[in-house]
């Protein structure tokens, strides 16, 4: 298998949002608001065979994928509920690659990561919904990448992040089915 851009960015890239917009923010959240249900019609009746089969050599399987999901948006939640409680916290970054090749990523029932995404993004969408438009304005310092991310930002990654997971999912579909 060929790893292509469409099969490594299904979506296409991150572009960052470069004009501040009410309009944006709604959408963004629209987006992680829909996540678990495209997720779910990404991944139901997918065949057993289809779990351990990757969208691109040396990628993640559908499991992982689906796993890691559960993993990035419970930070995601901190992340936001950090930044509009603290004054430009410091995140605490944590080894995605690393976290799909543990056991759990890698032989537990994806359907127990979903429904923790599906909890996760109900509490998510309503902090967003809450949020003030200066709220969109603070930031959070991500040591790793020694870079201040805004949450305004940070909606439209990870509003694109389930989006491109969930693409990825379906190529995994389209390709082994």
């Amino acid at each position: 298998m060929i790893a292509t851009e469409a099969h490594v960015y299904p979506i296409g890239r991150f572009v960052q949002p470069t004009v501040f917009s009410a309009e944006l923010i709604r959408e963004n959240i629209q987006r992680i608001e829909l996540l678990p249900q495209s997720l779910l019609q990404a991944i139901q009746n997918l065949p057993e065979h289809c779990w351990e089969k990757s969208y691109r050599e040396n990628g993640w399987n559908a499991r992982q994928i689906v796993h890691h999901l559960a993993d990035s948006h419970m930070n995601a939640l901190i992340r936001f509920k950090l930044t509009i409680t603290e004054d430009t916290p410091v995140i605490k970054p944590y080894n995605q690659d690393e976290f799909a090749q543990l056991h759990d990523s890698l032989t537990m029932d994806p359907m127990i990561s979903w429904r923790i995404l599906e909890g996760v993004h109900l509490r998510l969408v309503d902090v967003l919904k809450h949020m003030t438009k200066e709220n969109f304005h603070q930031s959070y310092i991500h040591p790793e990448y020694n870079k201040t991310y805004n949450l305004f930002t940070v909606l439209a990654l990870y509003a694109r992040h389930g989006d491109h997971h969930t693409a990825q999912l379906n190529v995994i579909k389209t390709l082994h089915a």
